[in-house]
């Protein structure tokens, strides 16, 4: 009876060194433990220092590899068929230059949901509803900065802070942020169009 390998792949894998072995980019799970770790250093590929960027591979090159090494061995992948490598060879930006950027896109967002917020209470005239409202109910003329405006403005900011389901370091509930649901769609659609995009240009 032939031993099993288990191959399991991300679909995005971060690598910070030209020279990529097995383990690096994939998880490896063998009952003969004398195969596994011959295949932990098996190398995949080297790739030049000079030349950060995305690589996109297919699980058949390391198959191919594998059994090049294991004939008799019985691979089982559980991941995903096709990956990409992202080799980033030089060390993050400063600490400094992250805040100014947290700081900027922070204040963009606010600025920006702030502007939006703005523009629609004055495409549908809120000012002059909650006038209305005021006068109807009170009999008096409003002066704008009333319970109705100041409820609403806090109305506003709750309901933002429930929506997000984040406040700094603190969320209301375990569940994933939209904003965090968001950005992984489209870390995933980035990484099926590069993928796409490889296997169409291979075609032609």
């Amino acid at each position: 009876m032939s031993d099993t390998l288990y191959l399991q792949l991300d679909q995005n894998i971060q690598i910070n060194h030209p020279h990529i072995y097995l383990q690096d980019i994939a998880k490896l799970s063998c009952s003969n433990s004398k195969i596994l770790n011959r295949l932990r250093v098996m190398p995949v590929i080297n790739l030049d220092p000079d030349k950060p960027g995305r690589y996109v591979m297919s699980v058949m090159d390391l198959i191919s590899e594998i059994k090049k090494k294991e004939p008799d061995l019985e691979i089982n992948n559980i991941g995903e068929a096709d990956f990409i490598i992202t080799f980033k060879n030089k060390p993050g930006s400063g600490l400094v230059w992250q805040w100014c950027k947290i700081i900027f896109v922070g204040l963009a967002a606010f600025f920006g949901a702030g502007f939006s917020i703005m523009t629609f209470n004055n495409d549908v005239d809120v000012g002059g509803l909650f006038s209305q409202i005021y006068t109807q109910v009170t009999g008096q003329t409003s002066g704008h900065f009333t319970v109705l405006e100041i409820t609403y403005s806090i109305g506003i900011g709750l309901g933002v802070l429930f929506f997000f389901n984040h406040f700094g370091h603190m969320k209301i509930t375990d569940d994933p942020t939209p904003m965090q649901i968001q950005m992984r769609l489209y870390e995933e659609n980035v990484n099926k169009t590069l993928i796409k995009d490889i296997d169409r240009t291979s075609e032609k």
